[in-house]
């Protein structure tokens, strides 16, 4: 079955970590062609220009400006974090965009559950969105990848709207294993995608129920 409780990790550890993610994806989208920036992402509906503006959003925003939002966007969350981030990709250059993200490397933002463990996570999950989507080659290091998959709890699925019915989660590159069912293989990075509720291109799970989880 789903993990009730997750497993913690000391703060300094978890906050060294957020930088050094931070950095490392301003500088992959630092490096990334103009045209590059205009593709899907694998958050529906959002280019990389989107993501990008998103991930930067708890570092430019004020918690009064924060709240502004929300109640434009009269209190549902996941509808004022489109809007800014629309907003943002198309008010702010490539350019900045990255930059945003390096200099917000110490920033002690954590979303509104979860902690440090879950600004980790946004950062992981948000990253993979990108390099993913555009069939980047890199590997979130496995210090960083083993922290969020341990904050993986039944709640946050729900909360992405992931299904994991049915089906156990293995990683092939590393021990780790979430939930029951029919096993379903791919690499912990990958699988981590799964539980936020995305879908992955064709080729990159194995087991009976990976067309579940694979765009067409």
């Amino acid at each position: 079955m789903g993990k009730a409780t997750a497993k913690r990790y000391p703060d300094d550890e978890v906050r060294a970590l957020i930088a050094a993610e931070r950095q490392e994806l301003a500088d992959l989208l630092d490096g990334l062609r103009p045209a590059r920036w205009d593709e899907p992402s694998l958050c529906a509906g959002w280019r990389i220009r989107e993501v990008a503006a998103h991930m930067s959003m708890g570092f430019r925003l004020s918690l009064p400006a924060m709240a502004g939002e929300l109640v434009r966007a009269r209190g549902n969350l996941h509808r004022m974090t489109d809007r800014v981030a629309r907003r943002d990709a198309a008010a702010r250059s490539t350019v900045e965009l990255a930059a945003f993200l390096r200099e917000g490397a110490h920033h002690p933002w954590t979303p509104p559950v979860g902690g440090l463990q879950a600004a980790l996570g946004h950062d992981v999950v948000h990253g993979l969105d990108i390099t993913v989507a555009l069939g980047h080659e890199r590997r979130v290091p496995e210090d960083r990848l083993r922290v969020v998959l341990d904050g993986i709890r039944p709640s946050g699925v729900r909360f992405f709207g992931a299904d994991l019915g049915g089906v156990r989660l293995c990683a092939d590159d590393l021990d780790w294993s979430y939930g029951s069912g029919l096993p379903l293989y791919g690499a912990g990075q990958d699988l981590l995608l799964l539980a936020f509720g995305r879908r992955l291109p064709p080729g990159r799970l194995r087991g009976e129920a990976s067309s579940r989880f694979t765009t067409v």
